[in-house]
């Protein structure tokens, strides 16, 4: 007998611009799934994209009205993913959307509230959980191989510091760079952060400081149990796009280092060279988008909760607030 397979899940992408390209590569090549609109608000851009991908142009409204329309991808400015989240949610979409949700704690409550009474999956862009590395040493711990998770050392730092108008809209490092780490560090920890210390300074470029922001970082979190996690975020790296993690365990360590985009290692009479990092994180972590909108697909096909909800958008907000009191302050924070 044969087999019918599942009609493909029909997706519409908002927002069209550097990301929303690398989510529409990712649906293309994801099983289950078509890209059947797209809107943004440079037309020529939508198009681009659209006939790229054999999609649709199409509006927002259109969008929200059309009942073949399974799921949404939101990538568009901060300050619209909140509204959007609201209106897809009681338009009775699947929501995929890449954080933050919003800059501020209330607003985001507001909006899971939304979510909570629509009964719609909703899903959180924090892709590194999705890297096949990271995915790798997160599976070392599961398994017991380095006993009880203890204190965890991750490391964030930029090639380059991005152009001040970017840091003005941005909500800060914190809010914006280390909020990655957060939730790394809580899907690692495995338990809640109770307490937040920070110190933070401007030390890569002074219109950082004069934009209200800083350019470097390191927090410590503590857990109630007495874990610790200790993050270092820099703006600059000189050589290259920099992540590396290192967990010890009651019987041993388990670390994910960095990564090139060639891995070899030349030998001569001046020594061992390789090549240079990735320099960019779109390149850096290119594979992990691709697993994380399958994974959003798997999560809708099967009615799953989504591997990084709203819920962990909310918490990651919360730390990265908190980091920022502490920073101010001198003192730490309690959650």
């Amino acid at each position: 007998m044969t087999q019918t397979q599942p009609q493909p899940l029909s997706l519409a992408l908002l927002g069209a611009g550097r990301i929303g390209q690398v989510h529409a590569s990712a649906v293309a090549s994801a099983e289950g799934a078509r890209l059947v609109a797209v809107a943004d608000a440079m037309e020529a851009a939508a198009q681009s994209l659209a006939t790229a991908h054999g999609a649709r142009v199409d509006s927002i409204d259109a969008i929200a009205a059309d009942p073949d329309i399974d799921a949404v991808l939101i990538c568009t400015p901060t300050d619209t993913h909140a509204a959007l989240i609201e209106r897809f949610a009681r338009a009775g979409k699947a929501i995929f959307c890449e954080k933050p949700i919003d800059l501020s704690l209330s607003r985001v409550e507001a909006c899971l509230k939304v979510v909570e009474e629509s009964r719609v999956p909703l899903m959180i862009g924090f892709n590194r959980r999705f890297d096949a590395h990271f995915a790798a040493l997160k599976a070392e711990i599961d398994a017991g191989r380095i006993g009880t998770v203890e204190m965890i050392t991750l490391t964030s730092r930029d090639p380059g510091p991005p152009p001040p108008a970017y840091i003005a809209a941005s909500g800060g490092i914190f809010k914006d760079m280390t909020i990655h780490d957060f939730d790394m560090a809580r899907f690692l920890l495995g338990e809640e952060i109770a307490q937040v210390q920070a110190a933070a300074s401007v030390l890569v470029d002074p219109e950082i400081g004069a934009a209200g922001d800083y350019d470097s970082a390191n927090v410590l979190l503590t857990t109630a149990t007495g874990k610790h996690c200790v993050i270092t975020n820099s703006r600059r790296a000189t050589y290259g796009y920099d992540q590396r993690i290192e967990v010890l365990g009651s019987l041993g360590m388990v670390r994910a280092g960095n990564q090139r985009p060639v891995a070899i290692e030349t030998a001569d009479a001046h020594g061992f060279t390789r090549p240079p990092l990735h320099d960019f994180f779109m390149t850096r972590y290119i594979q992990a988008y691709g697993a994380e909108i399958a994974a959003f697909i798997a999560a809708i096909r099967s009615g799953a909760r989504p591997p990084a909800t709203g819920e962990d958008g909310l918490r990651a907000l919360q730390i990265a607030e908190a980091a920022e009191e502490a920073a101010r302050t001198g003192r730490a924070v309690a959650l």
